[in-house]
This record gives structure tokens, sequence and C-alpha cells, in this order.
């Protein structure tokens, strides 16, 4: 990783976040109360950014890969979360100020006083292959080695110098009740993923119970961050956009691997990373899957759509990698997991993760809930399967017990018997004539008789064609305000002549606005123009802004500084012919087009249909069109 002067030479972050402010990108929120951290609003133009960059989302994966979109409550129920791991293990390690109570994430810390440390003169080599391998490392640091390092290094807090505590793990989620009693714990989901694995049967039954297929959707997440600095890029409300796609766990091939098998990505491996090895940029998605870098077709065709999407919304190439996950960092879930991340003025930071889940939530979720979530596959020859079908006499049992409750507990335990239980508890049935489950904690049981009819218990044969199993699940997931932040940095450019004037050369496709409407002076008959061309723009389905006031050139750098791709200028040819100036922000290269064709070129230029390289060739540009008139 560079050091920060390095970084800020490159992107101009300090820049970058004045024309955030100023025009009214992105604010922290609630700012005439003094805010809170880790709370960001979206203005007008920046939320037509994060719009633009959710549409092209949806467009490359959802439209692309015809994967099914689903929208799922935020709120979620204690037992989901419990049952995917996440009360339990969504954590970070906290330490705290011992004076003020002030507290930091620990391994943002460390990382924090590594990148000074490596800032001071007269380090040796030694010293700093030291700092790089423990910076590789800390990531998969528990509470003992965390806090080795913070004692041997004498690291303080960085506001007071005091000494930290020891340190603790923190859940991330944010908890509510729900409901006035509060009996119901609940949490703001820290994911969407769990939306999709409870609704896996319906999802399954909609794509006419056929594996493959994928599910996605856009929504938003919360966590509960220790310490959330760097602006968007560690936030607690943030926009996620998921794709859980279901997989034979026998066949993770992808049909369609094959048209991105040759494509190169900037790949660096848990093994590399471990061995103090660097990124590798010349092996391809099919040899990195034949020799088991990345785990299998799937995952590593996600991978590279995910590079492909990134570089069309403006991330530099020479800013992009694929990180894998040490197997002390992958998550409880995963088999193999990718991170891809762009280089910033923070440093490398992740926007989007690609994990194998295994068939970890599927298989849970089945568990504690009783609903199985399973495909089928058919099998090469029938086979006969033995087995115990347990009925409960329900009518029956509710009469003779008046505590409901228990009475419904138990017949859910005997419907979710496993195998061996059931044969035990025949064994008791036809010995006895009766059976007695336990039904609470605290050893109370209940009893139920054969000759009064209350259980049924037979065996069964049965001949079966197909197997059950449980789908694996490959998921990317994508931080959009993360995304956002980084496209920003990347497209934000400074004239050559003038260094006060900036502008974002933003990809047409992701613009907030697409055009700008310019009257040359503000007069009745210019003015009069603005209603057709704006007709003409909204036709063709293209967002723009109209400036009337201020000279032309200071309308220019307004419209450049929002990063608007395409400014149409009114002038006195207008007037005559209905042709107006179309200039691009890039090149600023102007040419002369009638009016009613203006909005086709601009929505060809959104759509990647043409390029503006195209365009130039099909009408003069304006200083060629005047020699041509000075030569006659």
């Amino acid at each position: 990783m560079s050091n920060n002067k390095e970084k800020n030479q490159k992107y101009d972050r300090a820049g970058l976040e004045n024309v955030m402010k100023r025009r009214f990108f992105v604010v922290p929120s609630f700012m005439i109360y003094n805010g809170v951290a880790g709370l960001y609003d979206f203005g007008p133009t920046g939320c037509a950014l994060k719009n633009n960059i959710e549409s092209f989302w949806r467009e490359h994966f959802i439209l692309e890969e015809n994967l099914l979109e689903i929208s799922g409550t935020c709120i979620t129920p204690e037992i989901v979360l419990k049952t995917s791991g996440h009360v339990d293990k969504f954590t970070d390690y906290a330490v705290k100020d011992i004076k003020t109570g002030q507290c930091f994430r620990a391994d943002k810390l460390i990382k924090e006083w590594i990148e000074k440390e490596k800032k001071k003169k007269k380090l040796t080599e030694e010293k700093v292959k030291e700092l790089d391998k423990l910076l590789i490392k800390i990531d998969n640091f528990v509470e003992k080695e965390i806090d080795e390092v913070i004692e041997k290094n004498k690291i303080r807090s960085p506001d007071t110098g005091n000494e930290l505590s020891k340190s603790y793990k923190f859940n991330l989620m944010f908890e509510t009740h729900i409901g006035p009693t509060s009996g119901c714990r609940g949490f703001l989901r820290p994911e969407t993923a769990q939306g999709h694995f409870v609704n896996f049967k319906h999802l399954l039954d909609f794509n006419n119970n056929r594996i493959p297929f994928g599910s996605a959707s856009i929504g938003l997440g919360f966590r509960n961050e220790i310490a959330p600095r760097s602006g968007l890029l560690r936030v607690r409300e943030f926009t996620m956009a998921e794709i859980e796609y279901f997989v034979d766990p026998l066949k993770k091939e992808h049909e369609k691997f094959h048209l991105l098998k040759d494509l190169k990505l900037p790949l660096w491996s848990a093994k590399n990373q471990l061995n103090g090895k660097s990124v590798e940029y010349d092996i391809s998605l099919k040899e990195a899957v034949e020799k088991k870098i990345i785990d299998n077709e799937t995952l590593g065709y996600f991978l590279g759509k995910t590079y492909l999407f990134l570089i069309e919304i403006g991330i530099r190439k020479e800013g992009i990698r694929f990180r894998q996950h040490t197997p002390k960092e992958m998550a409880h879930y995963a088999s193999d997991c990718w991170d891809a991340e762009i280089e910033t003025s923070y440093g490398w930071v992740e926007v989007a993760g690609h994990a194998d889940r295994t068939c970890f939530d599927l298989s849970h979720h089945t568990e504690i809930s009783g609903v199985e979530l399973v495909a089928s596959r058919p099998l090469k020859e029938a086979k006969v399967i033995k087995g115990i079908k347990i009925i409960p006499n329900k009518s029956i049992i509710f009469k003779k017990f008046s505590d409901k409750e228990k009475c419904k507990t138990l017949c859910e335990k005997l419907t979710n018997l496993k195998d061996d239980e059931k044969e035990n508890l025949m064994i008791e049935y036809e010995k006895n004539g009766k059976i007695e489950i336990e039904i609470e904690e605290n050893g109370e049981k209940m009893i139920l008789e054969k000759e009064k009819n209350e259980i049924k218990m037979e065996r069964f044969e049965q001949n079966i064609i197909e197997e059950k199993y449980y789908p694996n699940v490959i998921e990317p997931s994508f931080g959009i305000g993360r995304i956002v932040y980084c496209v920003m940095e990347h497209c934000f450019k400074v004239r050559e002549k003038d260094s006060r004037r900036t502008y974002f050369d933003f990809p047409p496709v992701i613009a907030p606005y697409k055009a700008s409407i310019l009257p040359l002076v503000e007069n009745e008959k210019f003015l009069e123009l603005i209603e057709p061309i704006r007709k003409v723009l909204v036709q063709n389905g293209i967002t723009y802004r109209i400036d009337k006031v201020d000279s032309i050139g200071r309308r220019y750098a307004r419209t450049d500084e929002i990063g608007i791709p395409f400014g149409i200028t009114i002038d006195d040819i207008t007037l005559k012919d209905n042709t107006i100036t179309l200039r691009e922000i890039d090149t600023m290269k102007q040419i002369r087009l009638p009016i009613n064709e203006v909005g086709i070129v601009i929505k060809n230029c959104c759509n990647r249909i043409e390029k503006w390289e195209d365009i130039i060739k099909r009408y003069p540009l304006l200083e060629e069109e005047k020699n041509q008139k000075r030569k006659k």
C-alpha cells in the first residue's frame, strides 16, 4: 500500500470533498444539530449519481443474468439472525480510552499507527518489512494478538494519548423490539441476504424448481460501526446490492464462463498475502479456476462480471484488485471469498465481496425452522428408502392437554424428529404401547398412548427417482455508497490550464444529469428555444439542467463541476436554422447539429451504443465549421 503523500498526488481528496459539500452531492446528516457520525444525506446530484449506478448494476447483473429481483424488510426477527450466526459472530474488536471511554475499532487503530510509523525517517528496511507483514496479518488477529501488538508498541489513544483497554468483541447490529410489548426481539438487518434464504421455497417454485438460478436485491443495510470515519466508506446506514446465486454443489460450472474465461484480473491470493508476495496480473480466469486459486467457475464468472462493471462506471483499471480472504479472515459461512478492492486516497477499500457461502444458510434455516429449504436432482437409478412416519392425532391431543402452546410444541417436535430419534421412539412405542416426549428444558414430559389412538407410527418403504440436496450459494455483495465515493475520486479531474476548474468525467451512463441547456445570453428570443429542446430531451429519457445566469464560461464551469457530460448551447445561429452546439465535457470539443437530433445523439452515448469519437465523425467540429466558412 502506498503512503498518503503518494495517494494524494493521484487522488485529490480535499478538492473532491470541497465540491461534494458545496454542490450538495453528499453531506453529513442533521448538520444543524452538529450531525451524527456515520450518517450521510445525498443531495440532488449525489442521489442522481447513486440511482444511475444502481440502475446500471440492475442492467449489468439482473437483466443480463436473468436474476429474480426481490425486496425484503429491514426489520428482522432475532431467530433469523441467530440462525444465520450474526447474533453470535457479527462482531468487530474494540478498545477504549481508559480515561475518557472513547471507543476505537482495534484493527483500524493499529493500521493507522502502522501508516504513521512508516512515514518516520531513518526506518530500516527490516523494520519496514516487519510493519508491512503486520499490516497484512492484522485482519486475522483475535483479542490476545491485538492486545500484544498494542502493549508491545505502546499504542495510545490518538486523540488524548491515554492508555487503551484490553480489546473486546462488539456486536455491530442495531437491536430493536417488534411490537408494543417488547416480546419479540429484532434487529435492523446487517445484510439483505437472509431475505433470499427464508424465501428460497418461493423463489425455487417461481423458477419451476430448476437449479441454478439467482436472486438479487438492492436495499438498506445497517451496522452500528464502532468509530465511523472516512466519509461514505464507513457508515452506519448504507445501500447494498446483493446476489444469491443457487447452484448444485456437484455442478458449480457456469454456462457463460466461456465468455470471460480469458479475462485477466488482478488477483491477490491468500497464499501470496501470507508469503509477502504481490498481486498477480497475468492469470486468466480459466487458469485461476483450473489451479483452484478461485474455487469454481461460478465464483470466477461473477468476479469477472464485477471487474467489467467497475470499469464501465469509471473506475481506473490500475486502481482495481481482487483480494482473497485468508483462512482466519474467512467468514463463518464461506468456503472461498474474494473482495473487489479499489485504490483511493484512503488506501485500498473493499467495495464488493464474493463468497461461496456453501449450504450454511439453507441448512441452518431448515434445521431451526423445520421447513425444508432444499432442491432435488434426478437419480441415475431409482432406489428404495425406508423410514418411519409419525402422525399425531391433533384433535385428540388438544382435547387431552389443556395447555395449547405445549400441544403445539409437542406436534412440532414430533414432526421434526431425526431418523434415529424416530427409530428409538418406534421401539418404545411397540414395546410399551406409549411414548414419552420431553417438551421443556426442565424435563417436563407429555405421554401419548397407542390404545387411545393419540398417535400413529408406521414403517414405510418408498421408491424414489430423485434425491434432495441443499443448494450452495455464490454471493456477490456490493456496497453502493462505497462505490459511489470511489467513482467520484477516480473521475475527479482538474483542467490542465486552470487548476481552479475541476470536473467529473463520469461515463455518461451514470452521470447525474446527462445534458445542460445553456442560452448564450438571457434574452427572450433565446429563452423561447429552451422548451423545444427540453421536450426533445424528455422524449429520449435524458435528464437535464437549465442554467441561464452568468457568462457562458461560468455556466460551463458550473455544469462541469457536477459532471454533466454534454452542454447544449443556444446561440444566434440557432435562431436562424434550429441547430445547436453540443459540447463534450472531457475534450471540450463542440459540434453543431439540429435540435431534433440532439436527443438521440445523447441517448446513444448514454446507452453505450455510440462513443463521442463516433459522433464527431458524423458532425463537423465547431472550429472546423468556422474554418470552412472563412475559406468560402
